[in-house]
Formats: C-alpha cells, structure tokens, sequence
C-alpha cells in the first residue's frame, strides 16, 4: 500500500500479474486523471485485467453539508472504473458519527441515490465492504449479513471480506442466501492474539480455515474473483514481493484442492 504507482506497475510486470485490484487513493496521489490513463494503456497493451478498483470510506454520514463533495468525489472513481473496464468499485459506508445503526442506513441510501444513478449509467459494479469492527472511522456495517440485507436495499453488490467474517454465525448460510450479491470476495489470514488492524497475514499462516470457508463460497454458485488484500505490519516486514507470490501459490493451491 505503501508504494506509489510507478513502483506498483513494475512490480506487476515484474512479477508477471495479470489481474488486480487498484486503490483509488493510489491513482489519486499520482496525479488522478493522469494516472488512470497510465493504467488504461496497461490495460490496453498487456491485456491487464482489473479486478476491482478500490474505494475509499465514502461518507460522513452524520454530516449532510459534506456529502455533495464526496459525491463528486464517489463519481469520479466509478467514471475512472468504467475507463479501466474494472468489474467493480469496493467501498465502505463512511462513518456513521452520532446514528443508530437504522439511521445510518438511510443516510447512506440518501448519500448514495446519485451515486448509484451515475454508475447505473456508466454500467459500472458498486460493491458494499463490511469492516472490521475496530474501523468504525471507515464503516458502521461489520456483519456480512448486514452487508447483503443493506445491499439490497440499495440496488448494488457486496464485496465479501474474510479477515472481517469467517467468525459470524451461520456463515454457511449467509454465504448461501447472499452469494447472488457477491461482486468480490477478499482473502488474507487471521493470526489469533492479534490486536491491531490492518495486520493481515499471508493465506495458510493464519488461524482463518480458509478452505472451508473458500469451499462454502464455491458451493453457494460463486463465480467471480479471489482478491488477495494483504496489509499490515507482518506484510511489510516479510516485503510484498515475497508475501504477494506465497498468497497466490497458497490460495491457488486451497482453490485446486477444493475444485478436485
């Protein structure tokens, strides 16, 4: 997350990536329409799929006067999704402030009513991120279950998130009755007796049974990506490089095992 968008592209070609998630705030710092046509050229010549392109926390939901700039904002990255043909834009709700929960939920449907219409038209995927509870700055919305009943409402999809989930009751059902919602599903791993956040692990040095949970995901009828976000401390001691090749050879294998 750390690097900016030079070192990532040639990180890609380096290690011969094909398919990626893009976070918005990485095309942003590189100079925002510019850099989208950096990696729409990628896209172009190498064949480069995006998987998704990676939203930031939306809105301050308890603030009204705020929300026109953050929907110009919010469009902005879908209009950007749409050049680099992404499947989806990820995003969380933004910060609930002073709401209940119910509140909250009809703030964002408010917030997002523009939002929703302009990616309607740009046919672009939108793609609701429940969060961890400890990131109640960036989402009010930490249950998958949650995730799916709100989507709904909204008319949009859900971006299913393991490392925030894979303890929820009745996952199995959840996963069953949702999965028609589905636009991404994120993999990384859980070390138990971790007690900050984002601290993420390579897949498979974790306490997250992950081929279960991947094996649920692939019963219910899912079809679309595995996007690996791995972040953290543990990440960026071992380096990117390493852990980003052990993610995809771990996960592949689970995938491989789970399809036989």
């Amino acid at each position: 997350m750390g690097w900016d968008l030079d070192r990532t592209l040639a990180f890609w070609t380096a290690a011969g990536i094909d398919h990626v998630g893009v976070p918005f705030a990485k095309l942003e710092a590189a100079g925002g329409d510019a850099a989208v046509a950096r990696v729409a050229e990628r896209v172009a010549e190498r064949g480069l799929t995006v998987g998704n392109l990676i939203g930031p926390g939306s809105f301050r939901l308890d603030d009204r006067g705020s929300w026109p700039a953050q929907q110009d904002r919010f469009r902005w990255i879908v209009d950007a999704a749409a050049v680099l043909q992404a499947s989806c834009v990820v995003f969380t709700t933004g910060r609930a402030g002073g709401l209940t929960w119910e509140q909250a939920a009809d703030a964002l449907e408010d917030a997002l009513d523009p939002v929703v219409a302009h990616a309607g038209d740009r046919r672009v995927a939108l793609a609701l991120e429940h969060t961890n509870s400890l990131r109640p700055d960036i989402g009010f919305v930490h249950r998958l279950r949650d995730a799916v009943d709100l989507a709904r409402r909204l008319g949009i999809g859900v971006c299913m998130e393991i490392n925030a989930c894979w303890l929820e009751r009745a996952l199995d059902d959840t996963v069953a009755d949702g999965v028609d919602t589905f636009r991404l599903v994120q993999v990384s791993d859980f070390v138990l007796g971790t007690v900050d956040t984002p601290n993420r692990a390579v897949p498979g040095d974790g306490d997250i049974p992950l081929a279960r949970i991947l094996g649920q995901v692939l019963a219910a009828g899912y079809a679309g990506a595995f996007d690996l976000e791995i972040i953290g401390p543990r990440i960026e001691q071992e380096g990117y490089e390493s852990a980003v090749h052990r993610s995809v050879d771990n996960v592949a294998a689970i995938l491989d095992e789970l399809e036989a």
